[in-house]
């Protein structure tokens, strides 16, 4: 498959993924995932797709509002495997007390591991391999 092709299928699913993220929409974030997936949150141990989508639920309930975007370090495509290096910003407000919120800005860098399953792409594993939060 050819390199744009590729790219433009999986800008169009990380679009669809910040919209999910934005929305506080577990069910859309997860549908990117295949279900063997392997996530390896910035410094703690490797988890499957049902833990990670339990740990994001609890995540989603205690934040207000999400914003977020990326852009592409360098990707690569290898024995149908598309592998990509991202940067993401997400700006997230807690509730504090009854009216005011906290702004927390999370820096990451991600690289994800892309394979075609039944004609979609999907991620079969993630790293965070920095996390800087403000």
């Amino acid at each position: 498959m050819e390199t744009d092709l590729i790219l433009s299928a999986i800008n169009e699913l990380h679009q669809k993924a910040n919209q999910a993220l934005e929305n506080k929409d577990v069910t859309a974030y997860t549908a990117m995932f295949g279900n063997d997936l392997s996530f390896t949150p910035f410094e703690k141990p490797t988890i499957n797709k049902r833990d990670f989508t339990i740990d994001l639920k609890k995540y989603f309930s205690g934040i207000k509002e999400i914003q977020t975007s990326h852009y592409r370090i360098k990707s690569s495509v290898e024995g149908g495997i598309f592998t990509e290096k991202i940067a993401r910003k997400s700006v997230i407000l807690k509730p504090k007390l009854l009216v005011f919120t906290k702004k927390q800005t999370i820096q990451t860098e991600e690289i994800y591991h892309w394979k075609i399953s039944k004609g979609e792409w999907k991620v079969i594993a993630l790293e965070i391999v920095l996390e800087e939060k403000y």
